[in-house]
């Protein structure tokens, strides 16, 4: 499926996970310490929560993973296919998404938790945004996977199976975009607090131009 995509995803991997890794530094610093790129660390709050009988963090808990999932929900309903593909909606949904990050700055700085719910809805989109064309091979909003995917293609190699390189740096593009997008975040979010979900929402803005231009240009002619 990777050798089947366009040139350019790399380009396109490596932005989206920066955005993500930006979005989820600056939650780690302002949200109690809350993970809202991916959930695994969420569901085992929830687990905890449990046994503490906090049922207000716990209701907090689930909203930001209901909030991922209705986010990834949008992209299912606006998105088909499992391939990219020029005409689709990711403009608008990159749109889309960064608008809920700066919804999540206009509720932060009110004080309102729900400023963690979008910001957590706007990760799930992008998440479920990069699987819809990738077919579910490339994952943007955290690196678990793709260090396990890594992990299996150097397992292969050594029983002389074919390295595939083009997959390799593709993960290692994501990786890297992750990693760089927490410093970026974390360095926004030391100078201007939340308000530093701008630089991701900006990125998402000008990714979205960049697609309808190009998709403009590519168009056949009629």
């Amino acid at each position: 499926m990777i050798s089947k995509l366009p040139k350019w995803v790399e380009s396109g991997a490596f932005i989206l996970a920066f955005t993500a890794g930006s979005v989820n530094a600056i939650g780690l610093l302002g949200f109690k310490h809350q993970s809202v790129s991916h959930l695994s660390g969420t569901a085992t709050l929830v687990g905890t929560q449990l046994l503490n009988s906090s049922y207000t963090e716990l209701f907090h808990l689930l909203g930001i993973m209901v909030s991922f999932m209705l986010g990834a929900a949008l992209s299912g309903a606006l998105l088909t296919g499992s391939t990219l593909k020029l005409g689709r909606h990711y403009d608008t949904l990159l749109v889309i998404e960064g608008l809920c990050l700066l919804s999540a700055i206009y509720l932060l700085q009110g004080g309102s938790f729900y400023g963690h719910y979008m910001a957590s809805a706007a990760c799930g989109l992008q998440n479920a945004l990069a699987t819809t064309y990738s077919g579910a091979i490339v994952r943007t909003t955290h690196v678990t996977g793709i260090f396990t995917d890594l992990g299996i293609m150097l397992g292969t190699t050594l029983k002389g199976e074919r390295f595939d390189k083009r997959k390799a740096i593709l993960f290692l593009l994501i990786i890297i975009g992750f990693i760089s997008g927490g410093t970026f975040g974390a360095l926004l979010f030391n100078q201007i607090q939340f308000q530093a979900l701008a630089g991701p929402a900006l990125i998402c803005f000008i990714l979205a131009i960049t697609y309808r231009i190009y998709k403009a240009k590519t168009a056949p002619r009629r």
